[in-house]
């Protein structure tokens, strides 16, 4: 076992560990310390099945723990309550009690659906998260939110759940595509644009080794990554407040995403050139200076990342997906922007002339 890094979430009794390492896969024990009862259901997609179900598998086995896969669909079209049923259609075939754990194998889809899922099956039951991608070991699979999309808006439908710990294998990003990775690294540099500038230029000294795959620098960027969540959901676990600076750019990133077609761009992909918007309002508002657009810009082009919105997307597009949003309160649109690189603020005390400037650049 290969266990780089083990970090907790305290919760209290919701609490749980974080474990960020190699081969942790092919460890029974590891798995199955975390397993209530003698019974769970693997739930994975498409993609990741064929890689990584069977080490998942010999190790419940290997704790004489009874289990059933269901494999989904892959992309973020197919995180739909549809599928939050299909995870309960089988629960319930198979007799699954309340003692079952249900794990989650995949992305931040399989993640957000099988959590969701867990969270109001007979009222909750346990919940294991083994993310596979660098968005979902540094993001979705940490916090406890589960969820799936509406056409009218994304994530709009789900719960706050806690998983009893998170799994975070390193070396399942060695299969993952570029454009999968490049997503992942939009998040990573959300977190050193919001509250630590330090690790932004750790960032900008390493994401060469990062994009590159360098096995020890991807754990240290997922371990920071977490422990930045990690604080932050301690202080404000259903986002009441500050949880909410975790969603720089992703106002104006799920306007991107439900506008364009859910897996056409990428959710790390509209991050990114809803971050860069963020920050031009912040500018505009003369929060902010021109430098930190350029670093900013510079680091997410070398992460192989958008830096703008579609240019067919009109303003009226993004302020109406834009009002139906989750931190929004009596109709004013609430967003994230910088008071500087490494600290951000939630507000709608901004200027709305500046807004529509930024949504027409």
């Amino acid at each position: 076992m290969h266990i780089k890094h083990t970090l907790n979430v305290d919760l209290g009794d919701r609490g749980y560990p974080i474990y960020i390492g190699t081969e942790l896969l092919d460890q029974a024990d590891l798995i199955s310390r975390h397993v209530n009862g003698r019974s769970a259901l693997v739930v994975t997609n498409s993609t990741v099945a064929p890689l990584y179900l069977e080490p998942v598998q010999k190790a419940l086995d290997a704790a004489n723990i009874r289990h059933d896969e269901l494999i989904l669909e892959d992309g973020e079209q197919h995180k739909t309550l549809a599928s939050v049923e299909a995870v309960i259609d089988l629960l319930l075939t198979n007799r699954h009690d309340r003692n079952t754990t249900v794990i989650a194998l995949g992305g931040g889809v399989v993640g957000d659906i099988a959590g969701f899922a867990a969270s109001i099956y007979q009222r909750g039951v346990n919940f294991i998260q083994i993310p596979t991608t660098l968005l979902s070991q540094v993001d979705s699979s940490v916090g406890g939110k589960t969820g799936v999309n509406h056409p009218l808006g994304k994530n709009m439908i789900g719960a706050f759940y806690q998983p009893r710990c998170v799994i975070a294998d390193i070396g399942t990003l060695n299969t993952l595509p570029a454009r999968e990775l490049s997503a992942g690294l939009a998040e990573v540099i959300k977190y050193g644009l919001i509250c630590d500038a330090d690790f932004f230029e750790w960032l900008e000294d390493n994401i060469a080794d990062l994009s590159n795959l360098d096995q020890d620098m991807l754990a240290q960027a997922v371990l920071v990554s977490c422990q930045i969540k990690a604080r932050v959901v301690e202080q404000d676990e259903r986002e009441s407040g500050l949880r909410a600076i975790l969603n720089l750019g992703h106002t104006f990133g799920h306007a991107i995403e439900a506008v364009m077609g859910y897996g056409n761009w990428l959710h790390g992909e509209a991050v990114a050139a809803g971050m860069m918007m963020a920050i031009d309002l912040s500018i505009r508002q003369g929060w902010i200076g021109e430098r930190v657009r350029e670093r900013s810009s510079a680091l997410l082009e070398r992460a192989v990342l958008p830096t703008a919105a579609p240019a067919e997307m009109t303003p009226e597009q993004f302020l109406e997906t834009m009002a139906i949003d989750k931190k929004n309160v009596d109709g004013e649109i609430k967003l994230v922007l910088l008071n500087k690189l490494g600290e951000a603020c939630i507000t709608d005390d901004y200027d709305h002339e500046l807004l529509l400037q930024t949504l027409s650049a």
